[in-house]
Protein backbone atom coordinates (compact mmCIF):
# COMPACT_ATOMS: atom_id res chain seq x y z
CA UNK A 1 0.00 0.00 0.00
CA UNK A 2 1.06 3.36 -0.77
CA UNK A 3 -0.10 6.05 1.09
CA UNK A 4 1.28 8.99 4.20
CA UNK A 5 0.19 8.09 7.52
CA UNK A 6 -1.75 11.22 8.99
CA UNK A 7 -2.33 10.06 12.63
CA UNK A 8 -2.03 7.56 14.85
CA UNK A 9 -4.65 5.86 17.48
CA UNK A 10 -3.92 3.41 20.39
CA UNK A 11 -5.46 -0.15 19.67
CA UNK A 12 -6.35 -0.18 23.73
CA UNK A 13 -9.07 2.57 23.02
CA UNK A 14 -12.51 2.68 25.01
CA UNK A 15 -14.65 -0.32 24.15
CA UNK A 16 -17.15 0.64 21.36
CA UNK A 17 -14.53 3.35 20.41
CA UNK A 18 -13.19 3.93 16.70
CA UNK A 19 -11.20 7.29 16.58
CA UNK A 20 -9.15 5.60 13.89
CA UNK A 21 -12.25 5.27 11.91
CA UNK A 22 -13.97 8.24 12.48
CA UNK A 23 -11.12 10.24 11.89
CA UNK A 24 -10.67 8.77 8.05
CA UNK A 25 -14.64 9.13 7.75
CA UNK A 26 -14.01 12.93 8.20
CA UNK A 27 -11.12 12.95 5.46
CA UNK A 28 -13.24 10.59 2.91
CA UNK A 29 -16.48 13.44 3.52
CA UNK A 30 -13.86 16.33 2.61
CA UNK A 31 -12.97 14.23 -0.47
CA UNK A 32 -9.78 12.27 0.58
CA UNK A 33 -8.78 8.90 0.15
CA UNK A 34 -8.46 7.62 3.38
CA UNK A 35 -8.07 4.62 5.04
CA UNK A 36 -7.54 2.52 8.47
CA UNK A 37 -4.59 0.09 8.90
CA UNK A 38 -2.94 -1.54 12.19
CA UNK A 39 0.44 -1.36 13.10
CA UNK A 40 0.91 -4.43 15.16
CA UNK A 41 4.13 -4.09 16.30
CA UNK A 42 3.70 -0.73 17.68
CA UNK A 43 -0.06 -1.81 18.27
CA UNK A 44 -1.66 1.52 17.07
CA UNK A 45 -4.17 2.09 13.73
CA UNK A 46 -3.06 4.37 11.24
CA UNK A 47 -4.80 6.53 9.14
CA UNK A 48 -3.34 6.56 5.56
CA UNK A 49 -4.24 9.08 3.32
CA UNK A 50 -3.52 7.03 0.04
CA UNK A 51 -3.55 8.65 -3.50
CA UNK A 52 -6.64 8.45 -5.99
CA UNK A 53 -6.26 5.75 -8.38
CA UNK A 54 -7.65 6.98 -12.06
CA UNK A 55 -10.27 5.43 -13.28
CA UNK A 56 -8.89 2.89 -16.58
CA UNK A 57 -9.70 4.82 -20.04
CA UNK A 58 -12.31 3.09 -22.14
CA UNK A 59 -10.81 2.21 -25.18
CA UNK A 60 -13.57 2.27 -27.90
CA UNK A 61 -14.01 -1.13 -30.22
CA UNK A 62 -12.77 -0.92 -34.05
Amino acid sequence: MVGKVVEEFPAGGPRGSWPAEECAARRRERGVSATVVMDLEGDVFLVVETPETPEPAEHGGG
